[in-house]
């Protein structure tokens, strides 16, 4: 089975009142746990790659990777490009084999972010690649996609029918309340989300799908484990898993998740090398890591996003 874009993966999830998982992949390990877990469960799946991760894996290596996954679990996969911050890099992914891109110009004015989401589209389209846009901004860190606490801003309804319009975007990343990284709210925070946001998006945008990122929810047993195990890790909490579930039953169609992956791994890998200090073959790490990511992702599929048995 080839690549397949997201376009019957998201009319399915609108329908069905589900979520598509995306997870951020860097190297074999994570793409085993990931895909062994979807196919677990007979989950589709997003595997997206981050200019950090082609940075650190190369292209090439994560495109084999993913074509050796499906190969081995004969998924419906979508390969993705998460943040792609202008037109060149969106180019080389949609050269380079990705059936899918997120062209990323929020931090654009408003006539800036059409034009170059446009000329993505474009150029996607004509490759049979898909496109997601976004528009309002995420509080965080991911990679080198940096905003203050303070400086993220919510969507504006009452533009994504005009942006949708004018660029032919095939998905937009929109902002109601999640945020990158791990360290999201403080103690004594409540996180929420803006569903209030993202029932008027979808009114003005009926059967369209809508993407969330940011969206891990930062599991605390992993936070401690990182903790107990010599990490130095602030409290921190992250979205709700009930909250995500709610919106993978309304517009939401893709939900990204990476920085719960990072946890588990992490702490399975300082657990095990406390444990057992004289290992350094890094099989005999890696492979708790690799169980750890995989039972994390078959509980995303399972409990949060709802795709389990829609493969």
């Amino acid at each position: 089975m080839p690549l397949v874009t997201t376009t019957e993966m998201f009319k399915k999830a609108y329908e069905g009142g589900y979520a598509i998982g995306a997870f951020n992949v860097n190297n074999m390990e994570i793409v085993q746990a990931i895909t062994e877990a979807a196919k677990e469960e007979q989950a589709p799946l997003i595997l997206q790659v981050s200019a950090g991760a082609r940075k650190y894996a190369k292209h090439g290596y994560l495109v084999h990777l993913v074509q050796a996954a499906i190969e081995d679990t004969d998924l419906p996969i979508a390969l993705h490009l998460d943040h792609g911050a202008d037109f060149e890099v969106c180019k080389s992914c949609i050269d380079g084999g990705f059936s899918s891109v997120m062209i990323d110009g929020s931090h654009h004015s408003f006539e800036d972010n059409i034009e170059l989401t446009k000329k993505v589209v474009e150029y996607a389209h004509a490759h049979g690649v898909v496109v997601e846009g976004e528009l309002g901004t995420l509080a965080g860190i991911e990679d080198d996609v940096k905003v203050e606490s303070g400086n993220e801003q919510f969507t504006k309804p009452e533009e994504v029918e005009e942006f949708v319009t004018r660029t032919g975007v095939d998905s937009l990343a929109i902002a109601i309340g999640t945020s990158h990284g791990a360290y999201k709210f403080k103690p004594g925070q409540t996180p929420r989300l803006r569903f209030d946001i993202l029932e008027e998006v979808s009114k003005r945008l009926p059967n369209f799908p809508i993407v969330l990122h940011g969206a891990s929810s930062v599991p605390q047993e992993f936070v401690k484990l990182v903790n107990q195990y010599g990490g130095a890790m602030p409290d921190a909490i992250g979205i709700p898993e009930e909250m995500l579930r709610q919106a993978a039953t309304m517009a939401v169609c893709k939900i990204n998740i990476d920085s719960d992956l990072r946890l588990a791994m992490t702490a399975a890998i300082r657990k095990h090398m406390v444990e057992h200090p004289d290992h350094f073959d890094p099989r005999q790490y890696l492979s708790p890591a690799r169980d750890a990511i995989r039972e994390m992702v078959r509980h995303k599929i399972v409990d949060v996003l709802g795709c389990n048995g829609k493969a």
